[in-house]
């Protein structure tokens, strides 16, 4: 495993796990978060030697009442089973809630197809904090707005029906281009006919 630092390329969306398109000896670059779709490759990267990987960079954040702190390490692995991944990443995520104290800690793995040269560790940790950014504000409003987090649908496929359900009427109102999600429920609520215009089912 090596790491070297090198000029960044300017920000890229983080992405889910997708093949870079090719257009003859390039692609697109990506950093993809491994889930449960890619078990195989998770438990790959999840098995690597992280305690002898230098941390790279290390970021505080308090935002919807949880205090934050990201740490990024990131080694080169040769054959990594994966189009164009260069790079293993591992973010521990350690989080507190303020009104609580609660704490919680989680660690992500991820590939990228940046080598060490074209991305430096601030470059790689802003791409990272981008997905987060993103992710975090989707929680905030499934749990602030839609109640997600006290739900009591807890048993068989009920709680993946409602995230899918909850998730198909954030993107709705996005699309409708709603920037506020509760506006937006309440609108469609006030009319049985808007929900069904909005799905296009009109």
């Amino acid at each position: 495993m090596s790491r070297s630092p090198g000029k960044a390329r300017p920000p890229h969306p983080t992405r889910h796990p997708t093949p870079g398109r090719s257009t003859g000896s390039e692609h697109c670059s990506y950093i993809a978060v491994l889930k449960g779709n890619h078990p195989t490759l998770h438990a790959l990267v999840k098995e690597l030697p992280w305690k002898e990987v230098p941390l790279l960079d290390r970021t505080r954040a308090t935002a919807h009442g949880r205090d934050e702190i990201r740490r990024l390490k990131a080694a080169t692995v040769p054959r990594l089973p994966f189009p164009h991944a260069d790079q293993a990443l591992q973010i521990v995520r350690r989080r507190r809630t303020i009104r609580t104290g609660k704490v919680s800690i989680e660690r992500v793995y991820a590939i990228t197809s940046l080598t060490a040269h074209q991305a430096n560790a601030a470059d790689l940790a802003e791409r990272v904090r981008g997905h987060w950014a993103i992710e975090n504000r989707e929680h905030h409003v499934r749990d602030a707005t839609f109640g997600e987090d006290t739900s009591r649908v807890r048993t068989g496929g009920a709680p993946r029906a409602m995230a899918s359900l909850r998730n198909l009427a954030i993107g709705t109102l996005r699309l409708a281009g709603r920037d506020n999600i509760a506006e937006g429920l309440r609108h469609h609520g006030r009319d049985m006919a808007r929900p069904l215009a909005a799905l296009g089912l009109t």
